[in-house]
């Protein structure tokens, strides 16, 4: 996967500066519990919604377990199709690939639907160093380009921007990239939309090469699908002559009936509609209708590494509706951004540090930065159990962090700053196997509490830094149980 957001420390630093704008967490306390409380709405309605969901899952685990018949089953579809499959092991090659593939047409620009895909192997950055400008055509996608940002949220991209803040992006950047900003142009939303569309339109009309991800990917058929809610999406992957699709390799799923199922739990777990406004399919190319030239990149970039993990494979089954984004403690507080991946929130928590491996100082605390509360894994309609995966990755980095593999055998490399966790761990596991030890050790306790301090010293202070430590009982339960009725019962 490509590197981290450049600058970027590692969670616990970035999120403490991130609650301190108090701007910015206006903004996301207003617009992720406006989100989830019509998602609710929206589930509510579906009577068998249990059941869509672990429909979801296994189809899912299905085609996961079986994928590497299923990215056949595509590249034969595809190419009968009159479509080109390339294949990509890293950030890379899919770069090298897509870049090769635009210069090759001559053209200088492109249009691009909203691809998390892209972003994650930092396609724009690599397209503008062989000269190539990229424009992305999603509204939120627009802003964060216009405003040399960062996208914060995995459905709504500029989700930390309020309309005050978007109204002066347009009026000093549009002009920068296109078509100015009406003259006048205020905040309501209305006026903003229009001002987008007059600039985007120009563009869908000039450009010659488009640029996509892809929600699904049919495997009996080469059928892509991208769900949406503006239609440039549609004007993206219709108008061009040369489409170019960025997919990653989990996008799969076996036959259209599966279709059924996601798309019912998709639009109501991201926008909380009914049915997403644009769903638009391709297959191959046809003569009289759409691109003439169709090029599907599939992208591993650290997903059968991730697929290999029996624990950590779930996080592969997202669909990318951000539903646990809207619900969770830490992203209302710390924002998109603190996480330092294009994958925000509790499914880049456990997704990230998979793709990316855990040696970096972001990837490493990345699965830390939860309360482990469950409501991530409550409104998944995949049901991935990411508490559970957060524990699993949690325990990889305490223990070693990086896998490397000797000979037969996968052997974890030592891990840094996890010394005196690990030596409190053996000296724990060391007491509670002697019984002895651990009653004496109870009674110092006791004896002692006193002058027991409310917080920890040292790194344990990031620990007691907003909790006190709990207090020692003046018996421990050992002596009480045996003074008490019970455990003279028990001796008799």
């Amino acid at each position: 996967m490509s590197a981290t957001f450049v600058g970027m420390p590692a969670f616990p630093v970035a999120a403490h500066e991130a609650v301190a704008d108090t701007t910015l967490r206006g903004n996301l306390r207003h617009a992720t519990h406006t989100i989830r409380a019509k998602r609710a709405a929206a589930v509510a309605e579906v009577s068998d919604w249990a059941q869509l969901r672990e429909a979801g899952r296994r189809i899912k685990d299905h085609t996961l377990r079986h994928l590497d018949r299923y990215l056949v089953q595509v590249e034969e579809a595809v190419t009968a199709a009159g479509g080109t499959v390339h294949w990509a092991a890293d950030a890379e090659e899919a770069n090298r690939i897509v870049t090769g593939l635009v210069k090759a047409t001559g053209e200088s620009e492109v249009v691009k639907v909203k691809s998390m895909a892209t972003q994650e192997i930092g396609l724009n950055e690599a397209l503008e160093a062989e000269g190539i400008r990229a424009y992305e055509t999603d509204l939120a996608e627009l802003i964060v380009q216009l405003g040399k940002d960062r996208p914060s949220h995995i459905l709504v991209p500029a989700i930390h921007r309020n309309r005050a803040e978007i109204r002066d992006i347009f009026r000093s950047e549009m002009s920068r990239w296109g078509r100015p900003a009406p003259e006048g142009l205020t905040d309501a939303p209305a006026e903003l939309a229009e001002a987008a569309r007059l600039h985007l339109r120009e563009k869908f009309l000039r450009a010659k090469v488009g640029i996509s991800g892809a929600n699904f990917v049919v495997a009996e058929t080469g059928t892509l699908v991208v769900v949406e809610s503006e239609g440039n999406g549609r004007m993206c992957l219709t108008l061009p002559e040369t489409l170019i699709s960025v997919v990653g390799i989990e996008k799969v799923v076996p036959t259209w009936r599966d279709l059924e199922v996601f798309l019912q739990t998709l639009p109501r777990s991201s926008t909380a509609e009914r049915m997403n406004p644009y769903t638009s399919m391709w297959t191959g190319t046809r003569d009289e209708d759409g691109p003439s030239a169709f090029h599907l990149v599939l992208l591993d970039n650290g997903r059968t590494d991730t697929l290999a993990d029996e624990v950590g494979r779930q996080a592969l089954r997202c669909i990318r509706c951000s539903a646990c984004l809207n619900v969770c403690p830490v992203y209302e507080r710390a924002g998109g951004h603190a996480y330092g991946s294009v994958y925000p929130g509790p499914i880049g928590a456990i997704l990230s540090p998979q793709l990316r491996g855990t040696a970096s100082e972001i990837d490493a605390s990345l699965p830390y930065a939860s309360s482990l509360c469950g409501a991530c894994y409550e409104v998944c309609p995949v049901a991935i159990d990411i508490p559970e995966v957060l524990v699993h990755l949690r325990e990889r980095v305490a223990q070693g962090g990086e896998a490397t593999r000797q000979g037969n055998k996968v052997v974890l490399k030592p891990a840094r700053g996890h010394a005196a966790e690990r030596a409190a761990m053996r000296a724990a596991r060391w007491a509670f196997s002697r019984p002895g030890v651990l009653r004496g050790g109870q009674r110092l306790a006791s004896l002692t509490r006193r002058l027991h301090p409310r917080t920890l010293p040292g790194p344990g202070r990031a620990w007691t830094g907003t909790r006190d430590l709990p207090p020692v009982p003046a018996e421990p339960f050992r002596d009480w149980w045996q003074r008490t009725p019970g455990g003279k019962e028990d001796a008799k």
